[in-house]
């Protein structure tokens, strides 16, 4: 644009700064190695810390690396959302290109939220329950970079951390933490004077200071042989020492002041060592034709950098005038061209600060004006993506409310859907503040634009514009998905109260800021949330159906889901479905469906529940709803697991990982491994739930979630006999659920304190876990995490020192402990089968041998996938057999040969130990696992129902459909009710791809999936 240009040669020989270079260099060979890296270099401003970066890069590139810079924006107080990061990626894009994209494959409408160039038709549908954008955004990031990293070194550096918005501070923060195995350095630089106690940026360092493998460098002032060199360097000649003395005592060793005195002096200016340092600052610039210094000044107002076309519209000069200008301004090292051509950006960011402070308050609020009007009659002017945002800052500096106001909701709703809630609140709260000050005639032209979640529109005429409360509905959201709780609950208060005083109510908007309300007060410590869905229900008592009905419902049987259960959550359950349905409310009908679903199962018809989430899992698996998605899978895996159905909450879990990928947040991902990780430890295989609960652990997010990773940790370390690691993760667990009240977490953890406490022989203790689950209960729902328990303590109670130590207590104990059993639910065979066990237990304490009690509770777990237990109640049983007589030692040793079979496949080394220590003693082999002299069993048949996928009880309903019941004889025979038989025998044609139940009673007898009835 400008040509060839001769600049000012600044420091062209790099001084000092070696012992820098040297851990910047260290830090790029652990990339090299295959580990990722992090930086941070901090120095106040002038003291080289951009200089220092460059030298990096360029060895980086030297040794292959590929390299990319985005420097975060100031524009006034708002900088740009994710600003730098976008500029890092379009850096790697305008380098990599294709092979960006194919690694971006499949999430390129998400990543086009930072890097528009990635949009395409195939974009996500968005969620209005989307609370989860941002930290999914932020995970695939971080697995682009990965990709990227994966054959190749890639060094990116943010510049100027200190003006960096909040979403891109916590996407860095994100990105230091998660970054796994790659060959990516992420570095970034910061004014370490800016950083005062209240700024922003302070926690975000002493968070990565935790961090390992952040290398954090602090750039110190140069000492007097530095300047000389520098000095040298500059003036191409030695310096005289008193020279030195001078510039060394006037710029205090900083790099930056060095080089502006040693200008002046290298003109025979020695006036230019002036007393204040903005006066300093502005000596060259005050040296500049007419022409360049009014440049400067368009440059300085108008953000980090300008663009070319943009400096053309707005400085009023022709355009060889303009580039005369430039090309002076270039000259003197004031302004720079950027690297890609199309703009200019001041040398350093002091001139440009000490220039914008220079402008008069008029002379300020007109160039912001000449931007936004330039900006608006052309939008070619700036990206697409900047230009909502800068247009909001432009009008807004230009004290001008009746164009800043609708520009700063504008720059709102592109930050939301960039998952940038941090800066949608902040422009919004500027809204706020712009409101009262926009004349009406402004504001009677807004138009709502941006609902989210349910929010309802006024019962008035299309086209009715937007109003305050309007506004505070979008700072609500906009406050909680940003962090700020305490403002959401303050908004939301506001608007009620607005509503209240303006006589004229609106129930469904009252409903829904209550219903707001209660999604903070838990986190605030202000209550459960209860009573302020209980105002929003009753305000929509009796209205007409709503998406804003059919949603404060839903969430009101997802608060008894979570805290008590029962019948009537159902009820409210099944009444936001139908609500959801008639508003064509989607989304909210398929969580409410989850929801009724898992309250169902709560209830004690398991079967029902999971065929209701089992048929929305159906509905939703060709989505491309993630949220939905996860949630369904993740609860159906669960409520199978509770129902004892374990193979098939693996296979559950499974397919729900595989089918969000990166599409949900990390949190999401370690829930769903967690249930299969517990799963798999349920059918005692160790290794794999290790595996999986440890990649649960490694980007698991959220003190409960990593609580209950840590827990089933603690469970599977007892398993296989680490006590030592079970009462580290047990420590841990306890801490994370120390203020968490749901029985779904109360109870276990309380199982694995008295699990811990009898392995390290500490009964006593074990027994005071064991009475306070019994004395806080156990509500509907909760049998999955009960019956374990109570075996547990029964069995401690068994085990326990009581015969010799003596205890009056103990009857009282066993008394407690079989009322509890007794008062428990049994939804399924596989609480009858704990129930058997508890029995047996209860006998063994009273120092019973009842061989027949153990042979039922036998006969029970065999029938369900709970092989440990299986082991455990052979065990036993071969101990009772042993205490009876001899009589019955064959069958003992071919219990405790198949017991020990089990334990020492899985690696549960307590067990097995115990089982050989009882074979021993009873001169026992242990190589035997079935009746020697019993015929060998034959190998057993393959199923062919298998490959038609269905589960156990749609092959049961098949069995009865293909004998011509009824779906009321299939229910009575099945003991489940019409409906839910309804329901299999729908999911079943859907399998089988037929449409009739004849043509599925002809493809079942085809294909001789069952034996003819005798």
């Amino acid at each position: 644009m400008l040509g060839s240009v001769q600049t000012q040669s600044l420091s062209p020989v790099f001084i000092g700064r070696d012992a820098e270079l040297a851990r910047l260099a260290s830090v790029l060979a652990a990339a090299d190695a295959g580990e990722s890296q992090a930086a941070l270099i901090g120095g106040e401003a002038g003291v080289g810390k951009t200089r220092l970066t460059e030298e990096f890069l360029a060895a980086a590139r030297a040794a292959g690396a590929v390299t990319a810079v985005g420097g975060c924006v100031e524009i006034g107080a708002d900088g740009l959302p994710f600003a730098p990061v976008s500029a890092v990626l379009r850096d790697l894009y305008r380098t990599l290109g294709p092979e960006l994209t194919a690694a971006a494959a499949g999430q390129q409408a998400e990543l086009a939220r930072l890097l528009p160039e990635l949009a395409g038709p195939d974009s996500v549908r968005r969620e209005p329950h989307d609370e989860d954008g941002r930290a999914r955004l932020f995970e695939l990031t971080a697995r682009l970079l990965e990709r990227l990293g994966a054959d190749r070194t890639v060094v990116v550096v943010l510049e100027d951390l200190h003006w960096a918005d909040r979403s891109t501070r916590e996407l860095l923060a994100y990105l230091f933490r998660s970054l796994q195995r790659c060959r990516v350095v992420v570095a970034a630089t910061y004014r370490a004077d800016d950083i005062h106690r209240r700024h922003p940026l302070r926690p975000f360092l002493a968070e990565t200071d935790r961090l390992r493998r952040v290398e954090r460098l602090e750039l110190s002032r140069f000492s007097r042989a530095e300047v000389r060199s520098q000095l040298a360097s500059i003036m191409a000649d030695e310096p005289d020492e008193a020279v030195v003395d001078q510039v060394f005592a006037r710029s205090d060793g900083n790099p930056f002041f060095v080089e502006e005195l040693a200008c002046s002096l290298h003109r025979g200016c020695t006036s230019g060592l002036s007393d204040s340092l903005r006066d300093l600052l502005l000596v060259r610039v005050e040296a500049l034709s007419e022409d360049a210094q009014r440049v400067a000044k368009f440059v300085a107002e108008g953000g980090n950098t300008v663009e070319y076309r943009l400096l053309a519209a707005i400085t009023g000069l022709p355009e060889d005038d303009l580039l005369d200008a430039l090309r002076t301004a270039v000259g003197a090292a004031i302004l720079l061209p950027t690297d890609t051509g199309d703009g200019y950006r001041f040398r350093h960011s002091l001139v440009r600060e000490a220039v914008g402070d220079d402008l008069l308050p008029g002379e300020r609020s007109r160039i912001n004006r000449r931007y936004a009007e330039a900006v608006e009659a052309d939008r070619t002017l700036v990206p697409a993506d900047e230009r909502a945002t800068r247009l909001a800052s432009y009008w807004y500096a230009a004290h001008d409310p009746a164009r800043a106001l609708p520009a700063v909701l504008s720059a709102a709703v592109e930050a939301r859907h960039r998952h940038a809630y941090a800066e949608q609140y902040r422009l919004l709260e500027r809204a706020l503040e712009l409101w009262d000050d926009a004349p009406e005639d402004i504001r009677a032209e807004l138009r709502p634009t941006d609902y989210t979640e349910a929010y309802p529109p006024c019962d008035c005429q299309p086209g009715t514009p937007l109003d305050f409360v309007d506004l505070l509905a979008e700072v609500t959201v906009a406050a909680r998905l940003s962090g700020e709780r305490e403002r959401s609950f303050a908004m939301s208060k506001r608007a009620l109260r607005l509503m209240e005083r303006s006589g004229s109510p609106d129930p469904l908007r009252a409903a829904w800021f209550w219903a707001q309300r209660s999604r903070v007060t838990e986190v605030l410590g202000r209550g459960d949330g209860w009573e302020e869905l209980s105002r929003a229900r009753e305000l929509v008592r009796g209205l007409p159906p709503s998406a804003t009905h059919a949603e404060v419902l839903a969430m009101v049987a997802g608060w008894i889901m979570i805290h008590k259960s029962g019948a009537e959550g159902m009820a409210i359950a099944g009444h936001a479905v139908q609500l959801a349905r008639t508003a064509a409310a989607r989304d909210t009908e398929l969580h409410a469906r989850v929801t009724l679903g898992l309250l169902q199962a709560d209830s004690g018809d398991v079967e029902g529940g999971i065929a209701g989430v089992e048929e929305v899992r159906r509905l939703v698996s060709d989505q491309r709803a993630p949220l939905i998605i996860s949630r369904t899978y993740g609860n159906l895996s669960s409520v199978l697991e509770s129902a004892g159905r374990s193979e098939e909450a693996v296979r559950v879990s499974r397919e729900g990982l595989a089918l969000i990928g990166d599409q949900v947040a990390n949190a999401t991902r370690a829930w769903l491994l967690t249930n299969e990780g517990e799963s798999l430890f349920t059918l005692a295989r160790y290794e794999d739930a290790a595996a999986r609960l440890s990649a649960a652990r490694r980007v698991v997010e959220g003190p409960l979630l990593c609580a209950g990773v840590e827990m089933y940790q603690g469970f599977l370390a007892l398993a296989v006999g680490d006590t030592e690691a079970a009462a580290v993760y047990h420590a841990a667990a306890a801490e994370g659920f120390r203020y968490d009240t749901q029985p779904q977490h109360r109870i276990p953890i309380r199982g694995l304190a008295l699990r811990l406490a009898v392995a390290q022989g500490r009964y006593g203790e074990a027994r005071r876990e064991l009475l306070a689950a019994v004395d806080a209960g156990f509500p509907i729902g909760t049998a999955r995490y009960a019956w374990p328990i109570v075996a547990w303590g029964a069995a401690a109670e068994a085990d326990g020192p009581w015969p010799v130590t003596g205890d009056p207590a103990r009857g009282q104990v066993l008394e407690r402990i079989r009322t509890a059993a007794r008062e428990l639910p049994r939804p399924t065979p596989l609480y009858a089968a704990y129930a058997l066990l508890v029995e047996a237990e209860l006998a063994r304490a009273e120092g019973r041998h009842e061989p027949e009690l153990w042979a039922a509770a036998e006969a029970a777990f065999a029938k369900e996938e709970r092989p440990a237990e299986l082991a455990g109640v052979r065990y036993r049983h071969a101990e009772a057999l042993l205490a009876r007589g001899p009589d019955t030692r064959e069958l003992a040793g071919c219990l405790l040969a198949q017991a020990y079979g089990v334990a020492a496949e899985a690696g549960a080394r307590p067990l097995a130990a115990e089982v050989a220590a009882l074979a021993q003693r009873a001169r026992l082999p242990l190589d035997e696992p079935v009746d020697p002299a019993a015929p060998a069993a034959p190998a057993d048949p393959v199923d062919p129902a298998d490959s038609l996928g269905l589960t156990a009880r749609e092959r049961d309903v098949l069995r009865l459909v293909a004998d011509g019941r009824t779906n009321r004889q299939i229910a009575e025979e099945l003991f489940i009710s019409p409906k839910t038989a309804s329901v299999h025998v729908s999911n079943i044609l859907a399998k089988l791809t037929v449409s009739t139940r004849g043509e599925a009673a002809a493809l079942a007898h085809r294909l001789h999936l069952f034996a003819p009835a005798t």
